[in-house]
């Protein structure tokens, strides 16, 4: 009688298994429980290639929007409102004999303020104080007065065209005139527009919003000249 072949599956009484089954075992368990870690990773990195890709065309179309204006970045604010400091009244030109002026010469050239004296006084202002001072304004000239002078600063500022006006804390109507730079001459007499109108400031927007910092006004006690 022919000897039964032995089963290769079992060894001693217990199942062999095989490298087939031991494979399948593995990848079945595999994909059990790595294949949610895979699937989260993949859906994370999405979001974020999404969330990244937003940023970026939100990036483009604010650059545009600036470019074109439509949105406007807010600057730097000064130290207080930029609000006019140049007086809106109306004024009536008062005849020069009702005016006290003050000439101080802030140039380098000598004898300027005493020759620009005698010229208001040739149209009869009342010339009082007449030397020279510094300044770090750069222009034609500088009417400077208080509130009560603003009406015989206008009449001033109509025989020194290009002037700028600047107001000061004091109380009395008197004018100071301080010659600067770009100063050629006072309009001719009878050039002088003598209509009602307003004072001039038109070099405004380069002042300096605190008053106390104000470049203008005199820095040392006038001289004689």
């Amino acid at each position: 009688m022919a000897r039964k072949r032995a089963d290769s599956t079992v060894l001693h009484g217990h199942r062999v298994v095989s490298g087939s089954e031991l494979r399948a075992t593995f990848v079945e368990e595999e994909g059990v429980e790595h294949h949610p870690v895979r699937l989260r990773r993949r859906i994370l990195h999405g979001v974020v290639l999404v969330m990244l890709v937003g940023v970026i065309v939100a990036a483009i179309m604010v650059a545009l929007a600036i470019m074109n204006g439509q949105i406007k970045i807010p600057t730097a604010e000064r130290s207080k409102a930029a609000v006019s400091v140049c007086p809106a009244a109306t004024f009536d030109y008062t005849p020069p004999e009702k005016i006290n002026l003050n000439i101080y010469n802030s140039t380098s050239r000598p004898g300027l303020a005493r020759s620009v004296a005698d010229q208001f006084a040739a149209r009869k202002f009342i010339v009082g104080a007449v030397g020279n001072t510094t300044s770090s304004y750069r222009g034609v000239a500088l009417i400077v007065s208080g509130a009560a002078g603003q009406s015989a600063a206008f009449s001033v500022q109509r025989n020194l065209p290009g002037s700028d006006y600047f107001q000061d804390s004091r109380t009395d109507p008197s004018v100071d005139v301080i010659l600067t730079g770009d100063f050629k001459e006072l309009a001719k007499p009878e050039l002088v527009d003598q209509t009602p109108g307003q004072l001039s400031c038109p070099r405004e927007d380069r002042r300096i919003v605190d008053e106390t910092t104000w470049p203008i006004a005199p820095t040392a006690t006038p001289t004689a000249g």
